[in-house]
C-alpha cells in the first residue's frame, strides 16, 4: 500500500488524551507519533505543603485501577525519608493486598479489553451474549480480587486502611479464612483462564528491546527491591532517576523514558523476563503450557504474561494467608516515626510496571514529590514498536493495519480509559 495515513484523536490514558500519526507515503514511513497532548496533572505540586500523612490518600488518585500500588509506593517512599522499619506482619498484608489489585487489573485488561480481539467481537458486551461462561469467569475473579483489598485495605480504588508506618485495621481470621476458601474456589477459574489463552493466537511480531523491573533474589517481586534491567545491571532504589532519564518530545506533554537502549518496557512481560526464577511453580507450568520461556521479545505477549501473573498471584495470596493464619495477626499501632525530616524513594511494580514516588520532607511537611509512572515509561517503547510493525503489515488490507495497531497499543495496557477507546482511525 503506497499510501497509508492513521490520525487517531483522543488515544486517553490515565494522564488525558493522546494522538496516533502514521504516514506512509510511496511504501516509506515518513511519520509515526505516539503524541500526548493533555496538560499535566500536577499531584507532584498538590501533595507540597501538605502533611506525610496525607500524601498516600492523595496520591492514591492517581489512578482508579492502580490506587494500592501509588498508596504503597508512596508509604515506602515515606517511610524511608522517616526511618520507618515497618513489622513482619504490615509487610505480609501488604504483600497480599498488592496481589488483590494485580489480580484484578490483570483480569480485566486480558478479559474485558484483550479476548474479545482474540474472540472476533468488538467488546466485552457482545462477548457476553455469545461467551457467557468467559464474562462470569472473569467476573468471579475480580469479585476474588477486590474482596482481598476491601478486607486488608477497606477498599481496593482509593484504599483507606494503608497509612504511614501499618494499618489503621486489621483482619481477623474469620476474614483470612474466607479468602482462604474464595482463592481455593478460584483455582478452576485459574486453570480455566490460561486453557482459554493458550487456545488463543496472538500476533507474531518480535522487536528487542531493554526489560526493567524491581527484583528480589527471593521472591517475584512487586514492592521495594532492587531495580534490574535484562541488560544485566542493577540500581538500588534512590538511583532510579539515572535509570528513567526522562525526556521531552515536541509533539508529547507526557515525558518519554530511556536507559541502556533507545527505550525500555514495564510491566507483566519485563517482569516474567527478568524474575521468571521467582514465579510460584504453578505459574511455571502455566508459562510451559502457554508456550513462555525466557526472553519473550514480543510485546503482544504482555497480555500472556499477565496470564501467567494471575497464576502467581493466587498461589502466592494463599500461601500469604497461611502465614498469616498460623502466626496469627495482631493488632499493630503504625509504627511512629524516629525523625520528621528527610527525603526517601519507594519503588512498587504494579500491573502496568516499575512505578517510582519520592518524597522531602520537613518538619513533617511535604516539600518536595516527584512520581515516574509505568506508562510515561513505556510510551518510547510503544512508539518504536509501531515504527518496527507498520514496515511488516504495510501490505495488509487498511482493516487488518487498523486492528493490528489498536492491539499493540493495547497490549501494554496503558489504563482503562486507552483501551476501551482505542481506535478511532481514520485512513486517508
Amino acid at each position: 500500500m503506497s499510501r497509508v495515513h492513521v490520525d487517531v484523536h483522543h488515544l486517553t490514558r490515565v494522564e488525558g488524551h493522546g494522538n496516533i500519526v502514521v504516514d506512509v507515503r510511496n511504501g516509506v514511513l515518513e511519520k509515526c507519533e505516539l503524541q500526548i497532548v493533555e496538560t499535566p496533572r500536577f499531584f507532584e505540586p498538590m501533595v507540597r505543603g501538605r502533611t506525610y500523612k496525607e500524601v498516600a490518600h492523595i496520591v492514591s488518585r492517581i489512578c482508579g485501577i492502580c490506587s494500592v500500588g501509588h498508596s504503597t509506593a508512596a508509604l515506602r517512599a515515606l517511610e524511608a525519608a522517616l526511618g520507618i522499619e515497618l513489622t513482619e506482619q504490615t509487610i505480609l498484608l501488604r504483600r497480599l493486598n498488592m496481589h488483590g489489585e494485580m489480580l484484578d487489573s490483570h483480569v480485566l485488561h486480558t478479559y474485558m479489553l484483550i479476548a474479545p480481539d482474540l474472540l472476533g467481537v468488538q467488546s466485552v458486551v457482545p462477548l457476553a451474549k455469545s461467551q457467557p461462561e468467559v464474562v462470569l469467569r472473569a467476573l468471579r475473579m475480580k469479585k476474588l480480587a477486590g474482596e482481598i483489598c476491601r478486607i486488608i485495605s477497606g477498599r481496593h480504588t482509593h484504599p483507606i486502611a494503608m497509612v504511614v508506618g501499618g494499618f489503621t485495621h486489621t483482619p481477623s481470621e474469620k476474614d483470612l479464612l474466607y479468602l482462604r476458601k474464595l482463592l481455593l474456589d478460584a483455582r478452576a477459574d485459574v486453570d480455566a483462564t490460561v486453557d482459554l489463552f493458550a487456545s488463543l493466537e496472538l500476533p507474531a511480531f518480535e522487536r528487542e528491546t531493554e526489560y526493567i523491573a524491581s527484583h528480589k533474589d527471593d521472591e517475584y517481586c512487586y514492592i521495594d527491591g532492587v531495580i534490574a534491567s535484562s541488560e544485566g545491571q542493577t540500581w538500588l532504589a534512590n538511583d532510579y532517576r539515572s535509570v528513567t532519564n526522562e525526556y521531552l518530545l515536541p509533539y508529547s506533554t507526557a515525558k518519554r523514558a530511556r536507559n541502556l537502549r533507545e527505550s525500555y518496557m514495564v510491566g507483566a512481560l519485563a517482569r516474567f523476563n527478568i524474575n521468571f526464577e521467582q514465579l510460584h511453580p504453578k505459574a511455571k507450568a502455566a508459562a510451559e503450557r502457554l508456550g513462555m520461556k525466557p526472553p519473550v521479545i514480543n510485546p503482544y505477549m504482555i497480555t500472556v504474561a499477565q496470564v501467567i501473573e494471575i497464576v502467581h498471584c493466587v498461589e502466592d495470596a494463599l500461601e500469604l494467608v497461611d502465614q498469616l493464619l498460623t502466626k496469627g495477626v495482631q493488632w499493630e499501632d503504625p509504627v511512629a516515626p524516629p525523625y520528621l525530616s528527610g527525603t526517601g524513594v519507594g519503588v512498587c511494580d504494579v500491573p502496568r510496571g516499575i512505578l517510582f514516588h519520592e518524597y522531602t520532607i520537613e518538619d513533617g511537611v511535604v516539600t518536595g514529590a516527584n512520581c515516574i509512572i509505568p506508562t510515561g515509561q513505556n510510551l518510547q517503547n510503544v512508539e518504536l514498536d509501531m515504527r518496527a510493525l507498520v514496515p511488516k503489515i504495510i501490505d495488509k488490507p487498511q482493516p487488518e493495519i487498523t486492528l493490528a495497531l489498536e492491539m499493540l497499543v493495547r497490549a501494554y495496557d496503558p489504563c482503562i480509559s486507552c483501551s476501551t477507546h482505542l481506535l478511532d482511525v481514520e485512513f486517508k
